[in-house]
C-alpha cells in the first residue's frame, strides 16, 4: 500500500498535477502561483506568439479546474485567456466586477509597480458558474501581467 501511495505522488508530480485536485479538494493559492510560474517560464522560453497560443488552448496545460491563465497587456487588452477565447483582443480596462471595482485597471496599476502581487475581485467561477471573490496572483512580464487565481468559497 505504501508503495502505491509513493507511486501516486510521483506520478502526480511528474504530470504537473496535484493530488488535491485528483481528490476533489479545492485548489490553493500555491496552485495559482505554480500555474503563473509555469506560464511565465513558457513565455520566456517560447516567445509570446507561441506561448499565448498554448495558453489560449482551453483544454491545454494552462487550465486546471478553476485555475487558469490570463495575460493582460498594460493597455488593458487581453492577450491570452485559457478559458474564454472571446476575450482575447478585447480591452478590459473599464470592466467592473459586480461591486463596481475596475479589476482590469487594478491589475495593470499593480503590474506597473510590482514584479508580483495578489489582487482580489468578484468574478464568475467557471467551475461553479457562481460569482465569487477571486484571489488573483500575477507576475509582471513587461508590458503585461500574467495571472491565475483561486476562488474563495
Amino acid at each position: 500500500m505504501r508503495m502505491k501511495i509513493i507511486t501516486a505522488v510521483a506520478t502526480a508530480c511528474l504530470a504537473g498535477t496535484t493530488l488535491a485536485f485528483a481528490a476533489g479538494a479545492n485548489p490553493t493559492k500555491d496552485d495559482a502561483v505554480a500555474m503563473v510560474k509555469k506560464a511565465v517560464a513558457t513565455i520566456k522560453a517560447d516567445g509570446v506568439e507561441k506561448a499565448y497560443a498554448a495558453i489560449s488552448t482551453t483544454e491545454g496545460k494552462f487550465v486546471d479546474g478553476e485555475i487558469y491563465i490570463v495575460v493582460q497587456g498594460f493597455d488593458g487588452v487581453t492577450l491570452a485567456h485559457a478559458t474564454n477565447p472571446k476575450l482575447i483582443g478585447k480591452n478590459m480596462i473599464d470592466a467592473q466586477d459586480v461591486d463596481g471595482k475596475f479589476f482590469a485597471k487594478g491589475l495593470v496599476e499593480n503590474g506597473q509597480k510590482q514584479a508580483s502581487f495578489w489582487y482580489d475581485f468578484k468574478f464568475v467561477n467557471p467551475a461553479t458558474k457562481k460569482i465569487q471573490v477571486k484571489d488573483m496572483y500575477c507576475e509582471t512580464v513587461n508590458p503585461t501581467v500574467v495571472c491565475a487565481g483561486v476562488y474563495r468559497p
